[in-house]
């Protein structure tokens, strides 16, 4: 970006040609790894760097008091655009697999999570590609390792966060699958709902850390199940009465503030069996989707009957909101959850 951004710097091809290289550099040492690299992630990159070197055309005639103004223009129309081209590679790549005969989720709420997630880190760094532009033109290229060196930390610090995040979801995870080698539920029935639930929040506007919190309040929703004595048939608590729905609610609560997760994690998990005007939007989703999968089976007509029990339920026990957004996500094909495990 700050290639492309340097005032009496090179056109468009150039930057594509410079961009295309070192993307392909990048391939390098995860080929050496033995893992795939991402050419759609690359190729991203590569059209966002054009789309900014054709935006820094004028910074090249602008009178010097309009430089940095337009500078900064410059690097929000690249945010913007790529924003836009996130949420296209996202909507292309969440298609629920053919053999349900599903069509792809809908690209407004992924282009909503991809906008709202302008203001963090990812601006932070863009903005430094715009204070090496300048820089350089002041100092020379000794600006490039002195502002290069913590954009490299920071990188670092990244990877290490993210590698404890998938060891924290898979930990989550592992603590979900407890319920179904135990026996009280069937299996794929917390990683379904937890599906279920991130599809259903998505629809509903919820992105970022409500997101996460969702879904991993939907793969622990059962696991107050290990506190019975006697296991629900199939592990099926939509059927139970509402006193025993709320007394397994609770139980997983305080098995779940025991793990180590957010506390807002818990308290959903805790309120899952309230009546929804009580519960919060985290909540009244997972008991929606827990309800569809405990009744839904694996025909169109056990679909039919859980979405009917659903809307039947919209007095007291299901958010009307919820419900119909559940029923759109199933109408398009329904979800594809990750692997268990």
């Amino acid at each position: 970006l700050a290639y492309a951004l340097l005032p009496a710097g090179p056109g468009a091809p150039q930057v594509v040609a410079v961009a295309a290289t070192g993307a392909l550099a990048g391939f390098v040492p995860h080929i050496a790894r033995g893992r795939a690299p991402d050419p759609d992630h690359a190729a991203r990159r590569v059209l966002t760097l054009a789309f900014a070197a054709v935006c820094a055309g004028p910074l090249r005639t602008a009178p010097d008091p309009y430089h940095v103004p337009l500078v900064l223009l410059v690097l929000v129309l690249t945010a913007l655009y790529d924003a836009v081209s996130a949420a296209l590679l996202r909507h292309a790549r969440a298609r629920v697999p053919r053999r349900r005969g599903g069509s792809p989720v809908p690209y407004a709420p992924l282009l909503r999570d991809e906008l709202r997630a302008l203001p963090g880190v990812g601006t932070a760094v863009r903005a430094s590609g715009a204070v090496m532009a300048l820089t350089v033109t002041v100092a020379g290229l000794w600006a490039l390792p002195v502002l290069c060196v913590p954009l490299l930390l920071t990188q670092l610090a990244f990877r290490r966060h993210r590698a404890v995040r998938r060891t924290y979801r898979q930990t989550i995870a592992s603590l979900a699958r407890a319920t179904e080698v135990a026996g009280y539920t069937p299996p794929g029935h917390a990683h379904r709902v937890a599906a279920l639930s991130r599809a259903v929040g998505r629809e509903l506007g919820l992105s970022g850390e409500d997101l996460t919190v969702l879904e991993y309040a939907a793969l622990m929703h059962d696991i107050g199940q290990l506190s019975l004595v006697d296991p629900v048939p199939e592990g099926a608590t939509a059927l139970l009465p509402a006193a025993e729905q709320r007394r397994i609610a609770l139980l997983g609560g305080a098995v779940v503030r025991r793990t180590g997760v957010p506390a807002a994690v818990a308290l959903v998990v805790e309120r899952q069996a309230d009546p929804y005007r009580e519960q919060p939007l985290a909540a009244r989703i997972v008991r929606a989707a827990n309800a569809y999968d405990d009744l839904s089976g694996e025909t169109a007509q056990g679909a039919l009957r859980a979405l009917e029990h659903l809307r039947l339920g919209t007095a007291r026990d299901y958010h009307p909101a919820v419900v119909e957004s559940l029923v759109r996500v199933v109408v398009r094909g329904g979800v594809e959850g990750p692997a268990p495990g």
